[in-house]
């Protein structure tokens, strides 16, 4: 089989459906995709891997038609005869209702007849040859969550970092750790009962042998940590006997890890609250040079959608400074994860529209944006919407660079931003990755209690590429 990136996609439809080895006989070396995954219950992730010129596809003209856009290549249907007339038509049909127009239309029983068009709800589809499918020219791949987890943890890989768990009391994190191994993806370390862990991850059948396991109770290490502590705090008159103690509970103790250059990053947060994860970030870690606050972003991922959204898991009620801080951080984060930043600080208002010092603050803090960032795209008050459509955009902010085109959006409180990413995250089958951490001088983050496995998974790589 050739490794090459798939130049075509092909979906056969109706009586096709049954001629499968007809095709792969036509395309000599075509792939057949149920040879990767199984038939009944497709994994798309999985389909993600497949390399060949040719696959013949699922014969789900959705799945097929996704997975020719995340791969960057030309999706065909394939029918065999003109019996299949009507068939044809209801997948073009659906096809153009979800803006993902076949590029051609390959017929079995008349291979070389091409030329002609297939016409539905006004785009005309026209009928191909074994040439054209054969010759058909990749694209620019439409990003998706499945295709966007992959590549964030290639990313990851790459970056050689080293995370610490301090939560190896949870399935989860164990769970999570095993994939994170197995797919190369960091060095690990996993705070607690070293015997315990590896109990339990043999109950589990996982496989955490490459993993760092720490008991943070005792050691040398503990005693030297409570001494560093001690020194860092002592403005605030903390003893080393105190510091001893504080330097017992697990995320101080990772906290002090990476702070040592032990460790790249820390995530945490499965089973203890944000305040619990990041405290002591700000007593040991502390904020990056020019930042004054720690706040955080979503990645929000769509096929063919990639947001950022900041600040939803932080601060309750930013000033305008902050906003600004807020705004310009978020560009930076976002730049980090393939979003070319172009920030909309978010109100009920657009431009002078309306009035109310919860307008005015926002106002505010775009013209201290734009003097602090003159480079940057950035504009506001905007609405949502005036946001996102370029239409509305241009008539309610002509001239604005960002309005009807931000990608990274800036929400006024903590309240409607997290209002607004569990709303998109739940409506439109959004990847919601984070809370993504900001502001602090090495990579803590956050864990939601609910965190699902892949949520980890996904978490840590991207601390991993922060570090």
């Amino acid at each position: 089989m050739s490794e090459s990136t798939p130049r075509s996609i092909l979906s056969p439809i109706a009586s096709a459906a049954a001629r499968r080895a007809e095709l792969l006989q036509t395309f000599p070396g075509a792939v057949d995709i149920f040879d990767h995954i199984r038939p009944a219950a497709p994994e798309f992730a999985a389909a993600l891997d497949i390399t060949g010129d040719i696959i013949v596809g699922t014969g789900s003209i959705t799945f097929d038609a996704r997975l020719a856009g995340a791969l960057g290549a030309a999706h065909f249907l394939v029918s065999a005869d003109k019996e299949d007339g009507i068939a044809v038509q209801q997948a073009l049909g659906q096809l153009v209702r979800i803006d993902r127009v076949p590029a051609g239309l390959y017929v079995i029983d008349e291979p070389e007849r091409t030329g002609s068009a297939v016409e539905c709800e006004g785009q005309a589809v026209r009928r191909v040859d074994v040439a054209s499918i054969r010759d058909a020219q990749t694209r620019e791949p439409i990003i998706g969550p499945e295709l966007f987890e992959r590549n964030l943890l290639k990313q990851a890989r790459e970056k050689k970092a080293h995370i610490v768990l301090p939560e190896g009391d949870d399935d989860r994190i164990l769970q999570a750790a095993d994939q994170l191994l197995a797919k190369k993806v960091c060095e690990l370390t996993i705070l607690g009962d070293p015997d315990a862990i590896a109990a339990r991850s043999k109950e589990l059948e996982l496989d955490l042998s490459g993993a760092n396991l720490v008991d943070p109770t005792g050691g040398d290490q503990l005693e030297q940590f409570a001494k560093d502590f001690a020194e860092l705090r002592k403005a605030k008159g903390v003893t080393l006997e105190q510091a001893r103690e504080t330097m017992q509970d697990i995320s101080y103790y990772a906290t002090m890890m990476v702070h040592q250059g032990l460790a790249d990053g820390m995530v945490s947060g499965a089973a203890h609250t944000t305040a619990h994860t990041i405290k002591p970030s700000f007593q040991i870690i502390k904020t990056a040079p020019g930042s004054s606050v720690v706040s955080s972003i979503f990645l929000m991922v769509m096929d063919g959608v990639l947001w950022a959204f900041g600040d939803c898991a932080v601060n309750p009620n930013p000033t305008s400074d902050q906003l600004a801080e807020i705004a310009a951080v978020s560009a930076k984060t976002a730049a980090q994860f393939g979003i070319e930043p172009r920030v909309a600080l978010l109100s009920y208002s657009t431009g002078t529209s309306g009035s109310g010092k919860d307008v005015e603050a926002v106002a505010a803090a775009v013209e201290k944006a734009k003097q602090d960032n003159p480079d940057l795209e950035l504009d506001g008050p905007l609405q949502f919407d005036a946001a996102v459509v370029e239409s509305v955009g241009q008539k309610k902010m002509p001239g604005s660079d960002v309005a009807g085109r931000a990608t990274v959006f800036v929400f006024p409180d903590l309240n409607s931003g997290n209002i607004a990413y569990k709303a998109v995250q739940r409506t439109a089958d959004a990847l919601a990755v984070g809370p993504i951490l900001q502001g602090l001088n090495k990579p803590v983050n956050d864990l939601s209690r609910g965190a699902t496995v892949p949520d980890i998974v996904n978490t840590v790589a991207i601390t991993a590429i922060q570090s």
